[in-house]
């Protein structure tokens, strides 16, 4: 049994605040990161040689970590697509994408959602494997299934728009989040879709159906969606705004409008 006080944590402020206790059993992978500096503070090989252990593939470890430690930069988040995109070389073995998928720990979900975000052949089979993970209940799974997807949705836009516009009537907030924020034209921590930059025209099938929408997660992420374009097209951020507030006139569409347009109206 986890104690009840590591369970109920809310997450150190900062790493000097980060227990050791806490880190113990993150690196044990029974517990979940409970944001983002624990998610950095965990230590990915020694989570994944109790995670091969328990697979019976312990002999897989030098592998891992002979790709971990040949990164130039390396970071978090460039490990984890490491580790994911090693698991797929290593096999096809779908029990143990499963364990992954299914594991306690987060971070183990990461691994998984990079490994079926690069294993399919086309981005209509690749979103089709990232939704479990766009509609996790931890925040890193869902990041890392954006990550895992980016450069593919930008290689093939127009289907993956066409797909993700069906996903905005989705009734989980995280997928239809996912649809919005996988397809911003500059994001966090991942490349720009330069097209979106310049016609955003071609999101509108995304965009249009969340202009109102009920969840906060998602109406920030619209915010954004139209905050990122504002920096590259201005006047069609107020054009669709004061349409928006003509044909929807709500405290929700206000919210993402005000979102949408704090770079322009510093």
């Amino acid at each position: 049994m986890i104690p009840e006080h590591i369970v109920s944590r809310k997450g150190p402020r900062s790493t000097k605040d980060l227990q050791p206790e806490v880190l113990e059993y993150l690196n044990k992978g029974e517990i979940e990161t409970a944001n983002l500096i624990e998610w950095l503070a965990v230590n990915q090989l020694q989570l994944l040689k109790k995670v091969l252990e328990d697979i019976n593939k312990s002999d897989w470890y030098d592998i891992f970590h002979e790709a971990v430690v040949a990164q130039k930069k390396p970071s978090a988040n460039s490990t984890t697509k490491v580790i994911g995109t090693t698991f797929l070389e290593l096999t096809e073995d779908k029990k143990v994408l499963d364990h992954l998928t299914n594991h306690t720990s987060d971070v183990p979900r990461c691994w998984a959602a990079y490994w079926a975000g690069i294993s399919k052949p086309n981005i209509t089979q690749k979103l089709e494997a990232i939704e479990p993970f766009a509609a996790d209940s931890h925040f890193g799974v869902r990041e890392v299934a954006i990550f895992a997807t980016k450069e593919a949705i930008i290689d093939d836009l127009d289907t993956a728009i066409q797909i993700l516009s069906s996903w905005t009537s989705n009734s989980d907030e995280n997928i239809r989040r996912y649809a919005i924020e996988a397809t911003r034209p500059i994001g966090v921590w991942t490349k720009k879709i330069d097209t979106l930059k310049e016609n955003p025209n071609k999101g509108l099938p995304i965009l249009e159906p969340l202009m109102a929408d009920a969840s906060k997660y998602v109406r920030d992420a619209t915010g954004n969606w139209l905050n990122d374009v504002s920096k590259s097209k201005p006047d069609w951020v107020i054009q669709i705004c004061k349409k928006w507030e003509r044909n929807s006139p709500t405290k929700e569409t206000q919210y993402i409008i005000k979102r949408g347009l704090r770079s322009i109206n510093k």
